[in-house]
């Protein structure tokens, strides 16, 4: 019989918020839309910004009070329940579950503090790494803080630390027991703009270093898809605020990574703008618009504050790109449109049509797997075969 844990209950409300949450979204959709067909607008122009009045507006109000009432009764009866039971191990079907839905509207639910939103961590075999104390996670291998070589490794979008294991794979620990790098996973809400958890990474990073049991001497970090993402804008902000850790910074590898955006997200884009086009169809657009920030920083791969800024790689840091593409050979088509399924391949490998844009990676640091998806790019053979040759490569 399952026990009952704290993180069930936290997960129950969780659940419990986003699903009234959206209910009173649809209504407001509703809402608009019956005003829209009251006012008979053409099928071109700007939809109503007005409510409906008399009793038939006073009951769309009702059943959004009502819903917000109930919500806030099940959310306000569970939480001292809550507090009493035992947090209890997380699965990693429940992380890959939190993972996903963070990453679709993780914006959301750390805005309205939601028990679902995850907060970024460093891990090591699953489990938590104190910044202040790093060494509490090594209990059982002591020799391990007192190595000078770390790898960080940073999932992408929707994903999280676990599923750099894929087919008894997992490239951190291969490389570690290769190399005798300690690997560190991250694990972070990547519903949120890409600059502002590359700024929390470089924070952690700069707490993480400076209280290490020995001195670093080399920092290698890989980036899967979104992760190289956040990998570069922790870079960038790292040596804007004159953080030390970026000068053990070595070796920067980006796996798919999505360098100049993703047309997936640039469709979607461009479907909002057709939607509001007109006043009937502009109400359900609300629902497309509820992607995360994370998510849309993807239409052109944006790693600051400012969206169209074009962030160079690091000086005196070697950094590669490894690339996937579902064809077999090459095929301009099938590279420039589809790529490995989501990334196109000169996105990947940070090439532009604007050279100003181009991201100076040498081609000897370029790879291509080809006949290969986006997600095999972490358990592939011959793309673990190219990362140790890159790191076998003197700094």
């Amino acid at each position: 019989m399952l026990q009952l844990k704290r993180r069930h209950l936290s997960d129950l409300r969780g659940a419990t918020r986003m699903a009234f949450d959206a209910t009173k979204g649809i209504a407001g959709i509703v809402e608009k839309m019956h005003r829209t067909i009251q006012l008979q607008p053409g099928p071109l122009g700007r939809s109503a910004t007005d409510r409906p009045r008399g009793i038939t507006g006073f009951v769309y109000r009702s059943v959004q009070g009502g819903l917000r009432l109930v919500g806030q009764s099940i959310d306000s009866s569970l939480a001292p329940i809550a507090e009493l039971l035992p947090e209890g191990e997380s699965s990693p079907a429940r992380d890959a579950f939190r993972s996903a839905v963070n990453g679709v509207f993780g914006d959301y639910l750390l805005l309205t503090g939601n028990p679902l939103a995850i907060d970024m961590s460093l891990r090591n075999r699953g489990q938590r790494i104190d910044l202040e104390n790093p060494a509490s996670a090594f209990s059982q291998n002591r020799d391990a803080t007192r190595a000078s070589k770390l790898l960080v490794l940073v999932h992408g979008l929707c994903m999280n630390d676990r599923q750099w294991h894929r087919e008894e794979h997992d490239h951190g620990a291969a490389l570690a027991d290769e190399f005798g790098y300690v690997p560190l996973y991250l694990r972070y809400n990547s519903g949120l703009h890409i600059a502002n958890n590359g700024r929390a990474l470089a924070e952690m990073l700069e707490t993480v270093i400076r209280n290490w049991t020995s001195p670093v001497k080399e920092l290698v970090i890989i980036g899967h898809s979104m992760g190289g993402l956040v990998a570069r804008s922790a870079s960038h902000y790292g040596l804007e605020s004159g953080h030390v850790w970026p000068k053990h910074l070595q070796k920067l590898v980006f796996l798919g990574t999505p360098h100049h955006g993703a047309p997936l997200e640039r469709g979607g884009h461009g479907l909002d703008f057709v939607m509001e086009l007109s006043p009937y169809s502009a109400p359900l657009n609300r629902i497309a618009r509820t992607r995360s920030a994370g998510i849309t920083d993807l239409r052109h791969g944006t790693i600051t504050t400012k969206a169209h800024q074009p962030v160079p790689l690091p000086a005196g840091v070697k950094c590669y790109a490894a690339a996937a593409i579902l064809a077999g050979e090459h095929n301009v088509p099938s590279e420039r449109l589809i790529g490995d399924g989501l990334v196109p391949l000169d996105s990947a490998l940070g090439l532009h049509h604007d050279a100003t844009r181009t991201l100076a990676i040498p081609k000897e640091h370029q790879a291509i797997a080809h006949r290969t998806r986006h997600v095999e790019l972490l358990n592939h053979p011959d793309v673990y075969t190219q990362l140790r040759r890159w790191l076998d490569e003197s700094s």
